[in-house]
This record gives structure tokens, C-alpha cells and sequence, in this order.
């Protein structure tokens, strides 16, 4: 449950970056994401979620 928490913790770290230091930026991210088709936002959404749980998995092994 700890380890978890430290990652929704994380990712609410992140997120909270990208709008305390490039609010501009993410504004331009969200029409280019909103210009996409919804198979391709699909498929950037797969491989993040791919790349994530290799880091995951990545982590957890080399510990």
C-alpha cells in the first residue's frame, strides 16, 4: 500500500510541475492532444503506459 502511495504521490509531483512551471506550455500540449485522432491519443496512452510499467518493473528488480 506504501508503495502506492509514494506513486500516485509522484505522479501528483509531476502534474504539479507542468502547471506550476509551463502553464503556456500545457495549454498549447492540450489542443495539439485535442487536434489528434483517438486511435493515435489511444496509442500514446498504451505506450506511456508501457514505458511506465517497465520502469516499474525496472525498479522493483533492482532493488
Amino acid at each position: 500500500m506504501s508503495t502506492l502511495l509514494l506513486g500516485v504521490g509522484l505522479v501528483l509531483c509531476i502534474e504539479g510541475l507542468a502547471f506550476a512551471l509551463a502553464p503556456g506550455r500545457l495549454e498549447e500540449a492540450l489542443r495539439l492532444l485535442a487536434a489528434m485522432s483517438p486511435e493515435n491519443r489511444r496509442l500514446i496512452g498504451l505506450a506511456a503506459l508501457a514505458a511506465g510499467v517497465f520502469v516499474v518493473w525496472l525498479s522493483r528488480s533492482v532493488s
